[in-house]
């Protein structure tokens, strides 16, 4: 059976050729043979406790807009677990939210994101070839498959795929994979995800605004990736990071930032850092309900 699913709880990942220089045409393309089906069907997964699951959701939708799946009790693991899951999708971005009942069996909780795969047994099998580490092999859910996979620079991932192909409008706005390696493994994970993904470098910049991670006197690079899984924001930092620089998974694009951010303050969010400028674009750092933390920026015009 050919794979192509979504679901509001997996990490997915991608399979291609190295691409580093791909044309848009050639980016086009591989979504009909690569591994991904489109950036909407990409979520970050996010970890509350329990009694957090509800005032984080409402939080949340608050603050972007949108609409969660159903919530559901379930065992999202290959060995016995039972957590409360549900889909949280808005206008720039999607979010798989846990609350765990139980302890997290080993490694969940160290993947940052689901990528819904066309084919499981085929992306993993490709993400191996590209240089990924299977870190989870591939096992049964209540509503598809799903792997774990780590790139170099211990960048952790899920595949999935569901057994009902699933159907999600674009988004609005694309949201940023944030990721941080050292400069010694960035140029590999930037080589390994690409050849998997058949992604390109749309911008590798040596001395990007250090006030980006925090540090406004120095400078780091920053390279950003884009392939049919959407955004990644590559930092490559000495990891001299101050907080919460480090501990946001993804980077939300709006059209009003003092909007949104007012609607995330009034639904019990915080903002942890206040607007700045830098590059040509406004961004804060939030922190909503259940200690998960954002960045939010404006989105170019």
């Amino acid at each position: 059976m050919k794979q192509t699913r979504q679901r509001p709880l997996r990490i997915l990942a991608t399979a291609a050729i190295l691409a580093v220089g791909l044309h848009a045409s050639a980016l086009a393309a591989n979504a009909d043979t690569g591994p991904g089906v489109g950036p909407q069907y990409d979520t970050t997964h996010v970890y509350v406790a329990p009694q957090d699951v509800d005032v984080f959701a409402k939080s949340f939708l608050a603050a972007f807009g949108g609409t969660s799946t159903k919530q559901v009790v379930a065992t999202v693991t290959p060995t016995p677990s039972e957590t409360t899951s549900q889909l949280l999708q808005t206008p720039v971005g999607t979010v798989s939210l846990f609350g765990f009942k139980t302890p997290v069996p080993y490694p969940f909780g160290n993947e940052r994101t689901g990528y819904l795969v066309k084919d499981l047994d085929a992306a993993v099998s490709a993400a191996k070839a590209a240089g990924a580490d299977v870190v989870v092999a591939p096992f049964p859910d209540p509503i598809g498959r799903d792997a774990v996979i780590r790139w170099p620079g211990g960048v952790t991932m899920q595949l999935y795929w569901h057994t009902t192909e699933p159907h999600y409008q674009p988004f609005e706005t694309v949201p940023d994979n944030r990721v941080y390696v050292s400069p010694q493994q960035a140029d590999a994970f930037i080589k390994s995800f690409l050849t998997f993904s058949g992604g390109t470098i749309v911008s590798d910049n040596p001395h990007a605004d250090g006030i980006v991670i925090g540090r406004p006197k120095d400078h780091f690079r920053r390279i950003h990736l884009r392939s049919t899984f959407g955004n990644i924001d590559v930092f490559a930092t000495d990891g001299h990071l101050p907080y919460p620089y480090g501990r946001e998974l993804t980077g939300y694009a709006v059209q009003d930032l003092p909007k949104v951010l007012e609607q995330a303050k009034t639904s019990g969010a915080h903002i942890l850092v206040e607007p700045f400028n830098a590059e040509g674009v406004q961004s804060a750092m939030v922190q909503f309900p259940g200690d998960y933390i954002a960045e939010i920026h404006n989105a170019p015009h």
